[in-house]
């Protein structure tokens, strides 16, 4: 064979059309238990807040590439990934209007100003309900109310399980069992861990995700809850440590390459959930945590590159 005949491109020379709405249709199967779980739990209010923030984040991605003039990317399936995460982390009562300025914020900033798909640096749904939960607190140091609106951001429904191991109140504690079939504390997806596990068992088979991240993630935040005299098991049961562990610290785009960058992104975020949590508020330490890590990922990137083919150490 001729070598002038090879043609020399730049990585990644694996090219698929199909290889992102492939992945993102198998988030969505993955997602299916603990939305079914959330809707049986919270019923209409379930399906009103997943139909505000699927519809909306479509929305929003069609409007930005348009006004961009870029292609629009709505079969890749993405924004509706994005929504439907963004749903799972917000209460049952929360203003429509809040799920919108979320859906905002996720789409338009966070994806598309931010990078764009597959450039963007932080996580888009953990970016938008980061910014409500911020801005919710902020107005009701102002207004003595949560959210955009009176009554807009009902942040739970009952004192979470954080809330009990947080701050010791009485009364009867979820048990574990509770933590993973049936508690309706907090978010929409703090229904039961079981379901965040079979989806996540469900992409960890279909290989859309590794081990690693999620691994080092439960496994950091039961060792050092222990270490720091509080109940690891139920640390990484409580809250959405799954949820974030399976769903969003293995976002392809927001995590590291190298095996070794996404361990150490895992002990990352792991470490900064049980600090948060134990000398911190409990609500949003997931979320806050990840963004944190993710504002790491390029250095991790250059520090863990790995060799070029063929590249040999100097003698």
């Amino acid at each position: 064979m001729a070598l002038d005949n090879l043609v020399v491109t730049p990585p990644p020379h694996l090219k698929s059309k199909e290889q992102t709405a492939i992945a993102m249709r198998d988030v969505l199967i993955a997602l299916a238990p603990i939305s079914i779980a959330a809707l049986v739990a919270f019923t209409y209010n379930a399906l009103f807040n997943m139909a505000v923030c699927v519809g909306s984040a479509m929305f929003f991605e069609w409007a930005v590439r348009k006004m961009r003039k870029k292609k629009v990317t709505l079969s890749d399936g993405s924004a509706a990934v994005t929504g439907l995460l963004l749903a799972l982390l917000l209460p049952a009562k929360i203003h429509w209007l809040n799920m919108i300025i979320a859906s905002f914020v996720a789409v338009v900033i966070a994806k598309e100003l931010l990078g764009g798909l597959g450039r963007n640096l932080f996580n888009p749904a953990l970016f938008g309900f980061v910014f409500i939960w911020i801005g919710s607190g902020f107005l009701a140091s102002w207004t003595g109310h949560l959210g955009f609106l009176p009554g807009g951001f009902d942040g739970v429904q009952a004192a979470t399980p954080l809330a009990y191991l947080k701050q010791g109140l009485e009364g009867p504690v979820p048990s574990y069992a509770a933590l993973l079939f049936a508690n309706y504390g907090g978010a929409i997806s703090e229904v039961g861990c079981f379901w965040v596990l079979l989806g996540g068992g469900y992409l960890l088979y279909r290989k859309v995700i590794n081990w690693v991240i999620p691994t080092t993630i439960l496994a950091t935040v039961f060792i050092l809850a222990y270490i720091l005299g509080s109940d690891g098991l139920y640390q990484i049961l409580a809250g959405g440590v799954m949820l974030g562990a399976f769903f969003m610290a293995t976002d392809w785009v927001t995590s590291p390459i190298n095996r070794w960058g996404q361990v150490v992104f895992g002990l990352i975020i792991g470490i900064l959930i049980v600090l948060i949590r134990v000398y911190g508020a409990p609500s949003g330490a997931v979320a806050y945590s990840i963004l944190i890590g993710n504002a790491f990922v390029p250095l991790l990137d250059k520090v863990f590159k790995p060799k070029r083919f063929g590249e040999v150490v100097a003698a």
